[in-house]
């Protein structure tokens, strides 16, 4: 068979791509994947997972997830709506059913595995396809993340002792081979991952007396509240927004930067009284963080590398357990990638990366849309140069200044310009198109975005050290 663009994943970097692909040439579409269903990660992820951010700006860019509604009730109250892992994946499959499929322009191989130079194989039949990919081929699982349900452990694990991923604490109550509801609990990791993890904990009946905490080290963590979309919450996004590339423009490091920020409400960390090393964009709102607190039995030791019947082994010494204790593996990390993968479009391949951080489906549908209309390689790939994902603090600044810099190219190009304003996946682009230009106070606002927006591009290369 013979296809223009062979995208390997059908996850929300693969969908996203493929959407605006659709939308905006005459394409023919391949896409393969190992699920059964497209959402990639979202098949693997524990069921009661949600997104960081509004369900409002996530997904494909011609589909629209949730229904703007907001929440009543729980930590996220008066907020816009979470998707939930089986809402999104829901949300995948109607897109591939009702969309892309019936376009008569997407042949679609899942629980297939691709293996180079065109070669397609079922993973049920062994069956092999051939194909012959005209333009090119297309990467979508570079910044896929890595999931508890599949990950292996770096540490290791005596017999009898009961370690296992979120997903499995809903299921508790199964009690398979004669094993009792646990007692006690201990997380291990410091992500989102973990977060969701006790705050499930906590929401459904454990007391915080009962959930130990191994935390290698502390984060910053996003205010939920600075990304609402809605115009009601002008002055926490844009006003937001403002603020923090004022921090950027007056800091003399990253440390005061994030400083500046957690003074401004920007961002929040779980105990005021560690000075946090670590920034992946966990994004959580007030209410968790209140709910997180409540848990003191905060294990500081480093990494876990050894969990005995009665002890544990970390990095930085030895921790007496309770027998009986139930693990619960939140160690896997989130996206790890920078700069390693090279250019975002190489010759007959294209490697879908960050190009504005945080948000993975914007970056991708972008990319489409550029491989397009973007001209040749050398200005597509000055239109999408990758961001790298923090690692550290200082990470932080660098993908701020290279989101900025892609930015500011975006904004050079007047129909790629429309394009993210007209686009649901950039949350803020239909905002600001929407200001009405005599409202002075907003208006000022945003002249003030600008002027920080140059004094913060000045300022950061000290910051990135």
């Amino acid at each position: 068979m013979k296809t223009d663009y062979l995208i390997i994943g059908s996850g929300a970097v693969g969908m996203a791509f493929a959407d605006t692909l659709l939308d905006e040439s005459d394409a023919h579409i391949t896409i393969v994947d190992r699920h059964a269903k497209p959402g990639g990660h979202w098949n693997d992820a524990y069921s009661f997972v949600t997104l960081h951010q509004p369900s409002a700006y996530y997904g494909v860019s011609s589909t629209e997830l949730g229904s703007r509604r907001k929440d009543e009730s729980g930590p996220n109250s008066g907020m816009y709506e979470l998707a939930g892992g089986p809402e999104i994946n829901t949300y995948y499959d109607k897109v591939m059913q009702h969309k892309f499929l019936p376009s008569g322009r997407v042949s679609y191989h899942p629980m297939s595995n691709y293996l180079g130079e065109g070669r397609i194989v079922s993973l049920l039949s062994g069956n092999q396809t051939n194909v012959t990919v005209c333009k090119k081929t297309v990467d979508a699982t570079y910044i896929s993340p890595n999931i508890p349900a599949t990950h292996t452990p770096s540490f290791t694990v005596a017999d009898g002792v009961r370690v296992i991923a979120p997903n499995a604490l809903p299921q508790l109550w199964l009690q398979r081979n004669g094993e009792s509801v646990p007692q006690n609990f201990c997380i291990l990791g410091a992500g989102k991952t973990a977060m969701d993890a006790v705050v499930w904990l906590l929401r459904h009946g454990a007391t915080p007396e009962s959930i130990q905490w191994v935390m290698p080290r502390d984060s910053w963590l996003l205010n939920r509240l600075q990304t609402q979309p809605g115009l009601e919450f002008f002055d926490h996004s844009m006003g937001g927004e403002a603020n923090k590339l004022a921090a950027f423009a007056e800091s003399k490091s990253i440390e005061e930067v994030f400083l500046k920020l957690e003074a401004l409400g920007q961002v929040l960390r779980i105990d005021p009284a560690q000075n946090p090393t670590m920034f992946h964009y966990a994004t959580i709102s007030a209410g968790e963080v209140e709910l997180l607190r409540t848990i003191k039995q905060v294990i500081r030791k480093g990494r876990v590398l050894n969990i005995g019947h009665n002890s544990m082994v970390m990095a930085q010494g030895e921790m007496t357990m309770e027998p009986g204790t139930l693990y619960v593996d939140c160690t896997a990390s989130a996206i790890t990638t920078s700069h390693k993968g090279g250019p975002v479009f190489q010759e007959d391949r294209i490697l879908i990366q960050l190009l504005r951080a945080p948000l993975v489906a914007l970056s991708a549908a972008l990319t489409a849309y550029v491989e397009v209309h973007g001209g040749d390689e050398a200005h597509k790939n000055k239109l999408c140069t990758p961001v790298p994902f923090p690692e550290n603090l200082a990470g932080y600044a660098r993908a701020t200044h290279a989101s900025m810099m892609n930015q500011y190219h975006w904004s050079q190009d007047k129909s790629l310009r429309q394009w993210i304003r007209n686009s649901r996946l950039d949350g803020f682009g239909k905002m600001i198109s929407d200001l009405d230009k005599a409202d002075t106070e907003k208006m000022a606002v945003m002249a003030r975005l600008r002027t920080n927006a140059m004094a913060a591009i000045a300022n950061m290369p000290k910051l990135m050290v």
